[in-house]
């Protein structure tokens, strides 16, 4: 069984491309675009590993941290455009396990 990785952003093409590039590594990706069902993706999976962007509108990636983190111990990688210092302190101290500003490469 492959471990599953839940990708939550709401840019529709990064989603895929992530999803794409993970999924030929033999990841099980699960898509979310949006924050709402990104954690109701969460709960219903019960991913290995979240992928998570912090800008997006209804409900901020912070916020999505704190509610996963609530209901599980799931790694939390943000994957996002804020890059400064302050920002991956806050989302280590939210408990994220690591902090990766876009863009970035493989």
């Amino acid at each position: 069984m492959s471990e599953k990785i839940l990708v939550i952003d709401d840019e529709e093409t990064t989603v895929n491309l992530i999803s794409m590039l993970l999924e030929r590594k033999g990841f099980e990706v699960i898509k979310a675009y949006g924050a709402e069902e990104g954690l109701r993706k969460a709960y219903r999976h019960q991913p290995d590993l979240v992928l998570l962007d912090i800008m997006m509108p209804e409900m901020d990636g912070w916020e999505v941290c704190k509610r996963l983190r609530d209901m599980s111990d799931v790694p939390i990688i943000f994957l996002t455009a804020r890059s400064e210092v302050r920002d991956i302190i806050r989302g280590l101290e939210l408990g994220a396990d690591d902090y990766v500003p876009k863009p970035f490469d493989n």
